[in-house]
């Protein structure tokens, strides 16, 4: 199990957010819990020489451009990308230094997959250099797909039979649990144990940390399948949790 850093950008700023409550039309609702000084370069070379990997850029809306590429182009490789990208600008994130592309809604159209889409994508990408982002919100007694800044459900259920032939078209999956997203109030151990159990290809689950606790509990329900992302809880984003200790346990197993 790793853990899998991240740099969340709104309006071109390293942030953290409540994730619920994301919107296409204002961002009166959004609540923001926190917004850095450090530009999203200075976290992509910290990340470097600690050697953690694999962690994501995310874009949350317009006008993050340029403050992702400088991230991306800050450690070479060592970043994956998500927000807005498309099997038309897909390259353009991987030549600036992307490890690989995280995809939602270009893939999950009009709350179904887009196969047609999908294998558009994967052609400009190759199988081994996109993520697909499966975050999703609880109804009904199961996980669905949320798209569109996680406001619109989708008619995919997150379960073994998608997992299974997602799978089959990426290389990772990146899921938030966005119920608990920014909020610091505890995982969904529900969808870390579905994960853990059912998913072949690497998986980084992100939502509700809120102690170093929580990464021996993620270990043990994801059966060491699963990655972890930290955001809110973390002292570097004005939370609790020493990132040093974070990285010095994630190093102790990872040596």
């Amino acid at each position: 199990m790793r853990f899998r850093p991240c740099i969340d950008l709104k309006n071109g700023k390293v942030v953290q957010i409540v994730g619920g409550t994301l919107s296409d039309s204002s961002d009166s609702s959004l609540e923001t819990n926190f917004e850095s000084q450090m530009a999203p370069a200075d976290f992509a070379r910290m990340y470097e020489s600690d050697a953690l990997t694999g962690g994501h850029v995310i874009a949350l809306g317009p006008g993050n451009k340029e403050a992702a590429l400088s991230a991306l182009s800050a450690y070479p490789g060592g970043l994956q990308y998500g927000g807005g990208v498309t099997a038309e600008n897909a390259a353009e994130f991987l030549n600036a230094g992307a490890s690989q592309v995280i995809v939602t809604s270009y893939v999950f159209r009009n709350g179904r997959i887009d196969y047609e889409r999908l294998e558009a994508l994967k052609s400009e990408t190759g199988r081994d250099r996109l993520v697909l982002d499966l975050s999703c919100r609880a109804r009904d007694g199961a996980y669905w797909v949320v798209t569109d800044r996680w406001q619109n459900f989708t008619e995919t259920k997150v379960d073994a039979g998608t997992i299974a032939e997602l799978g089959k078209h990426c290389c990772e999956f990146l899921v938030h649990g966005v119920d608990v997203e920014g909020r610091m109030n505890g995982i969904e151990e529900d969808l870390v144990r579905l994960l853990g159990e059912n998913c072949e290809i690497p998986v980084t689950y992100a939502g509700g940390a809120r102690s170093m606790g929580d990464l021996d509990r993620v270990e043990a329900l994801g059966a060491g399948r699963i990655d972890l992302t930290i955001g809110s809880a973390l002292d570097i984003f004005g939370g609790d949790v020493a990132y040093r200790d974070v990285v010095a346990w994630h190093q102790a197993r990872n040596a």
